[in-house]
């Protein structure tokens, strides 16, 4: 393997690590952001009001997208292991 190879390996691991964390990031911001505005509109200052529905949207997320997530993590480890028998000694 040559530095062009290492390159491309990290690479595709950023990009595997983005597109797989993206679904649950993106719904608990959405979740975190909506409840923030509730919480400044209705004054009410409570931790666990910001917390459950943050965890509840994870969840949700991992349900909507976990097949996706598991495909993607899999693909990248197919892909990773077939690249072993490109390594010369």
């Amino acid at each position: 393997m040559n530095l062009d190879d290492y390159l491309r390996l990290g690479q595709v691991g950023i990009e595997t690590a983005v597109l797989v964390s993206a679904p649950v990031l993106i719904l608990g911001l959405v979740a975190g952001l909506s409840v923030s505005i509730f919480q400044a509109a209705t004054q009410i200052n409570d931790s666990a009001l910001a917390f459950i529905p943050k965890i509840l949207a994870a969840v949700i997320g991992l349900l909507c997208f976990g097949h996706f997530i598991i495909n993607r993590l899999a693909a990248f480890t197919v892909w990773t292991y077939t690249q072993i028998s490109s390594l010369q000694p």
